[in-house]
């Protein structure tokens, strides 16, 4: 027999668990006539949620040996998420999925059978769609693709989803990479492995309310930035040869104007500006090296990615 390792994060999902559910049931139930050589198991990864989610995971728990569950100590985020759920799995494969069903569970045996039948490694998931998502979102979601795509040495795909299935040896991989600032669709590509990628149309959330604000997102991308890109430092750079290049320019002109028409006091609007901008532009330099060095501080302490307060 195989075994899949089905993922769950969950933060306040009381009310989204039993339809997630009942759908993966449902699912289980189709991989058991096509693939009756196949096991679930289902780990719900409690992030420190403030309702009742742990308790409706522990009543599922008791009626089905299948439910397996971490719960944090505290909300970690969601890449402290999957990445509990990948120490824990113990499946030759590994699906990591939402609770609320945007992550449609019909294309779990698709997935499936990517990697068993035509020998890939791992099998995503990107919306082709956003539909239901604010505008201004949707739009700066592309954006960040494009973004990334040029400054990064590795591929990002428009729309892509955490809901993927992978093999046993590209989850090692994953794990091998134990860093904490993690962002973790950057890191599937990071590993390598032959991928396919399945296009679903966007599903609304079959319960509650999404827990990722504009503003919380906009920090993520910032995450991708720093952890997958040195274009900033190498922006940085050429600001730095830039304004050196307009300052020495500068100073040439202001010479030569003193010298032919005298006046030398005249001039101290442009000169506050001039100030301002440079003052700008050198914190500028040195938020963004401040950024990275930031990072880089986190990581010597070595702090545990995640806490378990409790597990089954």
């Amino acid at each position: 027999m195989s075994l899949l390792s089905v993922i769950v994060p969950c933060y306040n999902e009381e009310a989204a668990i039993p339809f997630f559910y009942d759908a993966i049931e449902k699912i289980r139930g189709q991989f058991a006539e096509k693939h009756p050589d196949v096991d679930f198991e289902y780990i719900f990864i409690d992030d420190g949620s403030k309702d009742d989610t742990l308790a409706v995971i522990k009543r599922f728990r008791e009626k089905d040996k299948r439910v397996r569950f971490v719960s944090f100590s505290r909300n970690f985020g969601k890449e402290a998420a999957l990445y509990a759920g990948f120490s824990k799995a113990a499946g030759d494969y590994v699906v990591c999925m939402d609770a609320d069903l945007q992550d449609p569970p019909e294309l779990m045996i698709e997935m499936y059978e990517a990697i068993v039948n035509e020998g890939y490694d791992s099998a995503a998931t990107r919306r082709v769609t956003r539909k239901g998502e604010p505008k201004i979102r949707s739009f700066f979601a592309r954006m960040f693709y494009r973004l990334m795509n040029r400054i990064s040495d590795i591929e990002f795909v428009d729309g892509a989803r955490d809901y993927r299935i992978m093999s046993r040896k590209m989850v090692d991989a994953i794990l091998e990479l134990g860093e904490n600032n993690r962002f973790t669709k950057g890191i599937y590509s990071w590993v390598g492995f032959r991928t396919k990628w399945i296009e679903f149309e966007n599903v609304e959330r079959i319960a509650g309310e999404t827990k990722w604000s504009f503003f919380g997102l906009l920090r993520y991308s910032f995450e991708a930035i720093l952890g997958f890109s040195t274009a900033p430092l190498s922006f940085v750079i050429t600001l730095g040869f830039i304004v050196t290049f307009m300052a020495f320019a500068l100073i040439i002109f202001v010479v030569i104007k003193t010298l032919l028409y005298g006046d030398p006091t005249s001039g101290w609007p442009s000169m506050i500006c001039i100030i301002v901008f440079f003052a700008g532009t050198q914190l500028l330099c040195t938020g963004i090296v401040g950024a990275y060095l930031g990072k880089t501080y986190l990581e010597t302490k070595n702090r545990p990615i995640f806490i378990t307060k409790e597990e089954e």
